[in-house]
């Protein structure tokens, strides 16, 4: 279309296009065709499709919606084609989904790998870093989980699919409080700091005789934190009282 034909009064162009009325009852079928396709393709590629996407399913997933979506709006874009992408589509991953389930490697490859956030309670940073992870991301993950402080936290890891994962210390422990550090008055309310000093950075806690942490080289040291006693009433006061 030239630009002397846009005409920003041209309603008729703005709202209907420049296809026959008739198209508007074709459109009708090419939808329902098109959904059709969604459908089966989503149900023979498996359940993972309505759940947590893995990468290979997200890339079928968007490769489907890019593919199929044009012949909804262009007359002159036939269905077939839509419906051969869909087959192909759905052929790659079965086969993907197959390879998968026989060989960790490959699975390794096209998944990803799991990795461990926290580890007795301190940080991963090389794993955060490599999985583009920062610090408050990771505390907002736990805080969404009621975890108030590191020393709550045995393992955190990072499925393939991006998920969290939690594994609680059953042990009491203290840690790195990971609440907001502007909330001061709702911190002293539930955490009780304690004796030992653990890295601001990592969680890690302080030898007596270290200067730097050594798990992270810094040496920004904090008092660790314990819940108080009245934490747990206070939860459920929260509960019963919003």
């Amino acid at each position: 279309m030239e630009s002397f034909e846009i005409d920003i009064t041209d309603l008729e162009r703005i709202f209907f296009g420049e296809v026959p009325a008739s198209f508007f009852l074709e459109i009708i079928f090419r939808t329902a065709f098109v959904y059709l396709i969604l459908i089966v393709s989503m149900r023979l590629m498996g359940k993972r499709m309505s759940s947590t996407l893995q990468r290979n399913e997200l890339a079928a997933m968007v490769t489907l919606a890019a593919a199929i979506g044009v012949p909804i709006q262009e007359p002159a874009r036939g269905l077939l084609p839509a419906a051969i992408i869909a087959l192909v589509v759905i052929v790659v991953q079965q086969l993907v989904a197959k390879r998968v389930a026989k060989n960790d490697k490959f699975e390794r490859l096209s998944q990803g790998e799991m990795m461990i956030m926290v580890k007795d309670n301190v940080l991963n940073l090389n794993a955060m870093s490599h999985s583009k992870i920062s610090r408050e991301q990771l505390f907002s993950e736990l805080r969404s989980r009621s975890v108030k402080h590191l020393g709550k936290v045995k393992r955190l890891y990072m499925e393939a699919n991006g998920t969290f994962s939690l594994i609680e210390d059953t042990a009491e422990q203290s840690g790195l409080c990971i609440l907001p550090e502007w909330d001061t008055d709702y911190k002293k309310r539930l955490c009780t700091e304690s004796h030992t000093y653990v890295c601001n950075i990592c969680g890690n806690k302080k030898n007596d005789s270290a200067v730097n942490c050594n798990n992270c080289e810094h040496d920004d040291w904090v008092k660790a934190v314990r819940l108080s006693k009245s934490d747990s009433l206070f939860d459920i006061d929260l509960i019963q009282h919003p």
